[in-house]
């Protein structure tokens, strides 16, 4: 399964995201649709705030667990604030699609200075 958790601080700014494990969708030895989906969206959304939004962004992978971290540094730009709801909103609709037993998003409140 894969766990996505979104990072907000207490003002509802993004932290960060981080995505951790395998779906686990497709049979052994076959493509994974769904990892392929994740891993799509966590790349353009990477991408897209560093160069399109200018943010300030960290990230961290390990491709053999399926971790992947982003952390936003700094304060968040109002461009920022759109890709990630966009990143939200489309992760959240592949778990309503294939169902929280391969796929997980949570919201996790963080401390403001993490």
């Amino acid at each position: 399964m894969t766990t996505i958790v979104i990072e907000k601080s207490h003002e509802g700014a993004y932290k960060g995201f981080t995505c951790m494990g395998h779906a686990g969708f497709a049979k052994k030895g076959k493509p994974d649709i769904l990892c392929s989906a994740v891993s799509a969206l966590s790349i353009h959304t990477i991408n897209g705030l560093e160069k399109v939004a200018g943010q300030d962004i960290s990230v961290s992978t390990d491709e053999s667990t399926g971790f992947m971290r982003c952390i936003i540094n700094g304060t968040p730009l109002a461009a920022t604030d759109t890709l990630m709801d966009a990143f939200v909103n489309s992760v959240k609709d592949l778990s309503d699609e294939y169902g929280e037993k391969f796929l997980q998003v949570k919201i996790q409140e963080v401390n403001d200075n993490a």
